[in-house]
């Protein structure tokens, strides 16, 4: 319900969000910024609870998925792309240490197509953590880590399904590694979770070596196959009125709805880009006249390269306004909206596209006028936890598991 009042707000249109199967093979990247996300969907065991497109580990399928990897980069990237700097590189998965043999490789292949002169992040199983497999990753070119903790509570991982791992010591040896940043997820809302259980998950973190956390509430999406569900609304709503106060007494400062860290630190960020192209099955790029999304299916992702073609399962084309709203969202996540940035984008002033929603949401409390534009008062920040798990199941859910039942689905109507 609430998905669909605000999209009929946002978009002045009745019209559903469309996603079709044509497929995108120009790429326009004559952007401000642009991001390249790189999916590495392999795990030695499968977490119930994690809804990202992930397979077990195969020696032989992940050799066939590295050289359909870098064939991908090698179709989209060219000599004209290397005129576009990059300003993020994340590796995501699953966990990509299990590739870590071939990330180099990898690596190189995204410098021979792309000027790459950023800071180069991966998502780490901490089951996948040792010291020699930290000092490889930063000796091949890595700077920042994301380190899926959860919960350092053995109770807690208990509820979701996952085998306790000392993840303090893991933190503490990225520390060691000397990572720049280095970034440790939680998830709160977990069945039993209280208040000093979620203290002590966030003072760990901190106090073994994090410079940031992201804790992101439990959502329990359709075709997960949890045991345990989250808890209700009013629970979450007091463990995130409580994380900001440990944050405050930790000294750390908010820098998104769930995430919160040390100041001055390089924020490990691999959602809120305002431009990326992404490679591997499930990828996602998001330029300025549409959002595709790759095959899901490994081994349909491998068959499609190397029968030429780009793995582009779904496209979604945006309205000009469509695509100002997209930002609008996920800019709201990192509690700022820049004037700035917003017309370096598209070319216009942000109130002549959103003149009235920003008036509205001053005068409901949600949002207020800064020197840079605009930014989110408690109040809003709250009510966008709210509707960004609503958006979660509306939109998400509801594509993703399309996507998994269908390598190459016709279309998806999001309502």
């Amino acid at each position: 319900m609430i998905t669909s009042f605000l999209r009929l707000l946002f978009t002045k249109s009745f019209k559903p969000f469309v996603f079709t199967n044509e497929r995108i093979y120009e790429l326009n990247t004559n952007v401000p910024e642009l991001g390249i996300y790189i999916h590495i969907p392999f795990c030695t065991t499968i977490c119930s609870f994690c809804p990202y497109n992930k397979v077990k580990y195969d020696k032989s399928l992940a050799a066939s998925y590295k050289d359909a990897l870098i064939n991908e980069i090698n179709m989209v990237g060219s000599e004209d792309k290397k005129e576009n700097k990059i300003t993020s590189v994340y590796f995501g998965g699953g966990s990509p240490a299990l590739m870590l043999n071939e990330l180099s490789d990898i690596l190189t292949a995204l410098r021979n197509n792309f000027d790459i002169k950023c800071n180069i992040g991966l998502e780490l199983h901490p089951r996948d953590i040792s010291f020699e497999t930290l000092l490889k990753l930063k000796e091949i070119g890595f700077d920042m880590v994301s380190i899926g903790i959860q919960s350092f509570e053995e109770k807690c991982l208990k509820v979701l399904g996952r085998e306790y791992i000392d993840g303090a010591e893991k933190v503490k040896m990225a520390a060691a590694a000397g990572f720049n940043t280095i970034d440790v997820d939680l998830i709160f809302g977990i069945e039993g979770q209280s208040q000093e259980d979620l203290r002590r998950d966030f003072t760990t973190a901190f106090t073994s070596g994090a410079t940031q956390v992201s804790t992101y509430p439990f959502i329990d999406f359709s075709y997960a196959h949890n045991k345990s569900k989250p808890l209700g609304k009013k629970e979450k709503k007091k463990l995130l009125e409580y994380l900001e106060t440990v944050s405050d007494e930790l000294q750390c400062v908010r820098t998104a709805v769930w995430t919160f860290g040390k100041k001055d630190v390089q924020r490990y960020s691999s959602i809120t880009r305002d431009n990326f192209i992404g490679f591997g099955p499930s990828a996602t790029t998001l330029l300025k006249d549409f959002f595709k999304i790759n095959t899901f299916s490994v081994k349909e992702y491998i068959k499609c390269i190397n029968d030429g073609n780009i793995p582009t399962a779904l496209t979604l084309k945006f309205s000009k306004r469509t695509r100002a709203l997209y930002w609008l969202f996920w800019n709201s996540y990192t509690l700022k909206i820049s004037k700035e940035s917003f017309k370096r984008l598209f070319n216009v002033e942000l109130e002549q596209v959103f003149k009235f929603e920003l008036s509205l949401g001053i005068l409901m409390g949600l949002i207020r006028k800064t020197d840079e534009g605009y930014e989110l008062t408690d109040r809003g920040t709250y009510q966008y936890h709210l509707v960004e798990q609503a958006y979660t199941h509306q939109y998400i859910d509801k594509t993703w598991k399309a996507a998994r039942q269908e390598p190459w689905p016709e279309n998806i109507r999001l309502y």
